[in-house]
């Protein structure tokens, strides 16, 4: 049970860049049948490099606090079955990471959207001022332009982004496309990509082309991105 915690915990900071070592210890008793937790400890302790500041030390405390809390208010069987957000699950679609880690062409949001990083440039505010990193982001669904600037050892909320390809079946009359996936199933909530890349999918598949769709997911958010010929299939 202990190192189910611990595991859940250190699953939920694993994105901070600086080591931490958690300990956990637990007590509980039986109610009625169940399990339940009576009392809770944790030490986290952790080595901050010296371009890490306070800031990133206070919120790693309160997220520690948070989780903590609620997990000592949630039964013992109830935490065998959570799942923690490890990019698939659906309980948050980002992830905190320090703004001077992220990368040109990494994702990041900005204005609650995510966006492809194209510009990144840091620069600092005074002789005692923090470095502060501008960011400059295209929305990787709408292609709108985003700013912001940060200071360099705050977090920012990094979107998880998954790809992936899907054999195109069938185009309806409404413009929605039906995807199938490496497993077999079938979907059919996607409509043609807008613009050229809509064109150019529509005139292949007429044309009898085999054609594999990647599909970008993000926050929510699907779209068709680009459209390749399928290889696998060519006799």
């Amino acid at each position: 049970m202990i190192a189910t915690l611990e595991t859940c915990i250190e699953r939920y900071l694993s994105s901070y860049v600086f080591p931490i070592v958690i300990t956990v210890t637990a007590r509980s008793e039986k109610q009625q049948g169940t399990s339940h937790l009576t009392s809770m400890h944790a030490t986290v302790k952790w080595t901050v490099n010296d371009s890490c500041g306070a800031p990133a030390q206070h919120d790693l405390l309160v997220r520690v606090s948070i989780l903590i809390t609620y997990i000592h208010q949630t039964t013992m069987a109830d935490i065998e079955d959570t799942h923690f957000e490890t990019g698939d699950s659906g309980a948050s679609v980002t992830y905190p990471q320090q703004c001077s880690a992220l990368r040109k062409n990494g994702f990041v949001m900005l204005k609650s959207r995510p966006c492809k990083i194209v510009e990144m440039s840091t620069s600092k505010t005074g002789k005692h001022g923090h470095a502060k990193v501008h960011l400059v982001g295209i929305d990787i669904f709408t292609s709108k332009k985003y700013e912001d600037i940060c200071p360099s050892t705050h977090n920012m909320d990094v979107p998880f982004v998954k790809r992936e390809d899907y054999q195109l079946t069938d185009i309806s009359d409404d413009g929605y496309l039906c995807l199938m996936a490496d497993n077999g199933e079938l979907r059919e909530d996607l409509k043609i990509p807008d613009g050229d890349l809509g064109t150019q999918l529509r005139a292949d598949y007429e044309s009898g082309k085999e054609l594999l769709c990647t599909v970008l997911k993000a926050c929510g958010e699907e779209v068709v991105i680009a459209v390749k010929n399928n290889t696998s299939l060519d006799k």
